[in-house]
Parts: structure tokens; C-alpha cells; sequence
């Protein structure tokens, strides 16, 4: 469907600039704005989240929470981190977006496509993550995670 409506619309845009040439150059402005504006960058965050997080949430207990739901893995689905996280009463009414602006605020990477048990989809990485002291050892809780 989209290809079709592509399609349609170069062939309309041809007929166009054959029909009236003098349109080539307002064309041509409008083509110069547009890749212009896709190279700068944003002005504000992405993500309304993103300053509340690196204000307000630790790393150390949001590593220690991506450890523990690692548990042994090679990677995590954010959908399985988000649920994990829900289980224990946070992060109530937050999308998997919310948790992936939240964890790349805090310099946390995120892939957006993590193969788990076949199924790829944005996840972490246990590579890409700092070593991390257990929570027993570093002496917070993994539930600190909650942010506004």
C-alpha cells in the first residue's frame, strides 16, 4: 500500500513539473528544507522522561534490576524488564518506549533489535552493560527503579 501510494505520488509530481517547469524550483527548496531539518539535532529530549530519569534514578539499582532479570541470559526483552518491573508495583501505566527513554537517559544502551529465544525486539545487551556489584554487595534495592 504504501509502495502504491510512493509510486502515485512520484508519478503525480512528474506530471506536475512536465506540465508547469516553473515548479521545479519551489520543489527543489521544499527538497533542500526537509534534508536540512532530517540532519539537525533535536532541540529539546525525545522523550519528556529522559531529564526526570538522569535527575532522579541511580544507575546502580537499575543495573542491579537488569542483572537480576538477565538472570544468566545473554540479553532481555525491555517488554520482559517492563513486566518484571510491574510485578513488583512500579512503573505502572509505562510503555516499553517509556522504559527504553528512561534507560538511555541513564547511559544505559539499548539495541533495537536483541534476538531472544528467536524473537528480536528492542532489548539489553549483557555486553553492553558496566559490571555491576550484586545488590547484596552494593547495598541498594533493585526497586529504587521507580521514577515519577
Amino acid at each position: 500500500m504504501r509502495v502504491a501510494l510512493f509510486v502515485l505520488g512520484l508519478y503525480t509530481a512528474a506530471r506536475l513539473v512536465r506540465g508547469a517547469p516553473v515548479l521545479m524550483w519551489p520543489l527543489t527548496a521544499l527538497w533542500c528544507w526537509a534534508a536540512w531539518r532530517a540532519v539537525q539535532p533535536p532541540v529539546s529530549p525525545a522523550h519528556p522522561a529522559i531529564e526526570e530519569a538522569r535527575e532522579q534514578a541511580p544507575v546502580e539499582p537499575v543495573l542491579a534490576l537488569l542483572y537480576e532479570c538477565l538472570d544468566g541470559r545473554p540479553g532481555v526483552h525491555l517488554s520482559t524488564v517492563l513486566a518484571h518491573l510491574q510485578e513488583r508495583g512500579q512503573g505502572v501505566g509505562w510503555t516499553v518506549s517509556d522504559l527504553r527513554a528512561r534507560l538511555e537517559a541513564l547511559g544505559i544502551p539499548v539495541r533495537p533489535k536483541l534476538k531472544v529465544n528467536g524473537v528480536p525486539t528492542r532489548g539489553v545487551h549483557r555486553d553492553d552493560l558496566p559490571p555491576c556489584l550484586s545488590p547484596r554487595e552494593s547495598g541498594v534495592s533493585p526497586s529504587l527503579v521507580d521514577a515519577p
